[in-house]
């Protein structure tokens, strides 16, 4: 078996796939579109923003997925800070409608209509979790550093069977701003939530955010790299069915020393200490 270190090193780094760029404007709705040059049989995600965080800070992650060969759209709705996560699902579900649907490209590429899936960061899984709920063909969810938005979002983790990957930063299983731990005891489908060790939760969007400056968590390349890989791993893995990363989507994996499955009868993760001098900046 390959050392589990190696394959997440190599999805730390950009895919084989050469990148393009597309707005998902020409079918109404706002938002980019990130596709590899050329493939055949690709799979479909759809991604929703954190809270008041604009699609262009997820650029270089949009991008990475579409190097390694998934179609990737982004709807840049609901940005406002009464943004509804139902409003945005509604759009993630557009956006899917859009990316299988539509001629994408020259013609060199072709999209598996059955291989849908949802990615929602902070706030967004919110949106993400609605969305798979709503749509049977939604075969993948991964909430990145999940945070609570509404009862709404909840309930739809008890209505969808995707296969879905939970990403928590440690100590954030339980808390104010994290429903990690919840979602991951009430969801339906089969889940496993992963504890990346020294994560930011905010650290995922890319670029200086009015949140950083107030001190909610601004972007951190660290953070970015690693979920990267474990969210390239799981959508190439379970979704895309690539042998070699299938290890990525199977619940309870060995992942090296990248991040650990949360166990909910073990005693509640510490901070690690890079996280507490983090916490003191």
């Amino acid at each position: 078996m390959t050392d589990p270190n190696k394959l997440v090193k190599q999805l730390q780094r950009r895919g084989p796939h050469r990148v393009l760029k597309g707005d998902l404007g020409v079918a109404g709705l706002p938002g980019v579109i990130y596709t590899p040059e050329s493939g055949s049989n690709l799979p479909a995600v759809a991604f929703a923003h954190d809270w008041v965080t604009p699609a262009k800070r997820y650029r270089k992650t949009l991008e990475h997925l579409a190097s390694w060969g998934i179609v990737v759209a982004a709807p840049d709705t609901e940005r406002g800070v009464l943004g509804a996560d139902g409003r945005l699902a509604l759009d993630l579900g557009t956006a899917l409608d859009v990316i299988t649907e539509v001629r994408l490209g020259t013609g060199d590429i072709t999209v598996n209509r059955t291989k849908r899936g949802v990615v929602g960061h902070g706030w967004g899984t919110g949106a993400a979790l609605i969305a798979a709920a709503a749509d049977n063909r939604v075969e993948s969810v991964a909430a990145l550093f999940p945070a609570p938005t509404s009862p709404q979002a909840e309930k739809a983790a008890v209505g969808t069977s995707a296969s879905a990957l939970i990403l928590a930063s440690a100590g954030d299983e339980h808390s104010m701003t994290s429903n990690a731990g919840v979602l991951s005891l009430r969801y339906a489908g089969p889940t496993e939530l992963r504890i990346v060790p020294d994560a930011q939760a905010g650290g995922l969007a890319e670029g200086i955010s009015l949140r950083g400056a107030l001190g909610a968590g601004g972007s951190d390349k660290a953070t970015q790299r690693i979920v990267r890989a474990l969210l390239t791993g799981f959508l190439l893995g379970g979704l895309a069915e690539v042998k070699e990363f299938k290890a990525f989507a199977e619940p309870g994996a060995d992942l090296g020393d990248t991040s650990f499955v949360w166990d909910p009868d073990a005693e509640p993760t510490k901070p690690s200490a890079m996280q507490q001098l983090r916490s003191l900046v």
